[in-house]
């Protein structure tokens, strides 16, 4: 990795010894995304990432692995740095990383089982919506229906991970029903957190020259609020889950357990959602 390459990593990682293992993005065709634009991608190689590992302090518990995807590599070399960060850093007890539904296909059951059990134990995955058309659109590259069974292969994996959902990404007069629909869609499957972010339009993507030619609409600022409210009162998770509206991204930063705290969360959200004519 370059020392002027971006390094991109989740809120909950920012205190986490990063191990570069991939700059750019396998993918690169989200609608909405900026971030990795003009950058080639690549794979750093496993020397660049064991002197990372060498030089790291011995006692480290926990790494993030940078990389749009460090699970494009495929199994075997994830394989191999599991067992590498292990050998140098042998009290790390969670590697963790950005995945992407489109390469969690590539995996067996028991290839991310053996992932899990060699330190693999926290992935951050862009859902976005529960709707088709609204990944179509947004050209995310994987279907609702793709996106529950790679979910519950994760789950039967014991493969923790946290869903990133955004709201506003279908546009004017569907919040309510992307609410609903991607509420649906996260019922279906065990996940430790869900993670909203709220949707930008960032100059240079195809989302902005969507919007600039009129096929696009945002929502306004109520009717993401809506939304945000409308997955909270239909989440239905089997086990206690976290709901992080944390992110610097988001109109209100709220967070609590689903759903022993879904009273006080719609609570402070519906603060917000009054009609603007009360």
């Amino acid at each position: 990795m370059q020392d002027k390459d971006l390094v991109y990593y989740p809120q909950d990682e920012m205190t986490t010894p990063l191990i570069p293992v991939t700059t750019g993005c396998s993918y690169n065709q989200c609608a909405f995304c900026s971030m990795y634009k003009g950058i080639r991608y690549r794979q750093v190689s496993f020397q660049d990432m064991e002197m990372q590992l060498r030089n790291g302090y011995p006692y480290t518990e926990r790494v993030f692995l940078t990389g749009a995807d460090p699970m494009s590599i495929g199994f075997p070399k994830m394989k191999r740095l599991l067992e590498m960060t292990h050998r140098y850093l042998p009290y790390c007890a969670c590697v963790s990383a950005y995945a992407s539904i489109k390469n969690i296909k590539a995996y067996s059951l028991e290839e991310l089982s053996i992932l899990h059990d060699l330190g693999l134990r926290q992935l951050y995955i862009g859902f976005e919506t529960g709707r088709d058309d609204v990944l179509k659109i947004m050209n995310k590259g994987h279907t609702v229906a793709e996106a529950v069974e790679q979910a519950l292969k994760l789950n039967e994996a014991n493969m923790p991970f946290n869903s990133v959902l955004m709201y506003g990404i279908a546009g004017k007069g569907e919040s309510v029903e992307n609410g609903l629909a991607t509420a649906r869609m996260i019922n279906r499957f065990i996940t430790k957190k869900v993670i909203t972010m709220n949707l930008t339009v960032f100059y240079g993507t195809e989302l902005n020259s969507m919007v600039e030619k009129g096929t696009f609409a945002p929502p306004d600022t109520h009717e993401r609020l809506l939304e945000i409210r409308t997955l909270l009162e239909n989440l239905e998770p089997r086990h206690s889950t976290l709901f992080d509206a944390t992110h610097p991204t988001n109109l209100v930063k709220i967070q609590g357990l689903l759903p022993k705290d879904r009273n006080r969360l719609i609570s402070e959200i519906s603060k917000y959602t009054k009609s603007p004519d009360k």
